[in-house]
């Protein structure tokens, strides 16, 4: 469920009172101060986007991920998951995964990281996330300059994982590959990920 920002107030009593949007809309600092905001709510284009509760699939695949990018992710980087990532004043999501240089870890208090720390995203995609993670945050990732985004779809309950990199002369994300039962990659570093895993987890 999104949020829409609106200018004219909101006058249901029994909402609370930080639904009640800015004429603006709301910024990314605002998450930090919002009383009882609900676990993983994130902001696109100014307005609140609330999660669904997880699926089976979108947890395991999740955990499949994270456990075997920190064997492959080189020193210099650490692996989080649902973290949220600024990339503007009115746009911070929270995605699945995110690979970011270890220099910015700013320590266990961080609540977001800074679109220019971060290497790389993926975003698994859930009925109710199918237009943000296959269009609006590819959008908005490609213009905060992440180079490295994956998409992973859930097909008869295994993954498929779309993996893009940014062209620099469109800043738009090229589709590199498809990849099913396997994910073999260089680049943006050698990784070797057995995707049918899931099935045993």
């Amino acid at each position: 469920m999104t949020v829409e920002v609106r200018s004219q107030k909101m006058t249901d009593p029994q909402l609370p009172g930080w639904m009640v949007p800015p004429p603006e809309g709301f910024t990314a600092e605002d998450l930090d101060h919002l009383p009882d905001l609900p676990a993983h709510t994130e902001l696109i284009d100014g307005s609140l986007v609330f999660v669904s509760p997880q699926k089976d699939f979108h947890s395991v695949i999740i955990d499949l991920l994270v456990n075997a990018l920190r064997r492959f992710t080189p020193r210099e980087f650490r692996v989080r998951r649902e973290m949220s990532v600024v990339l503007g004043p009115r746009q911070r999501p929270e995605p699945d995964v995110a690979i970011l240089r270890a220099e910015a870890l700013v320590g266990p208090d961080a609540t977001a990281y800074q679109a220019k720390d971060v290497l790389l995203i993926v975003e698994v995609v859930s009925p109710d996330s199918e237009t943000r993670d296959r269009e609006r945050k590819p959008q908005l990732y490609a213009a905060a300059k992440i180079e490295h985004f994956w998409r992973v779809e859930q097909n008869g309950g295994k993954a498929t994982v779309y993996v893009y990199e940014l062209d620099p002369a469109t800043k738009a994300y090229a589709l590199m590959g498809i990849h099913h039962d396997k994910l073999q990659l260089k680049v943006p570093f050698e990784v070797d990920i057995d995707l049918t895993e899931i099935e045993s987890l």
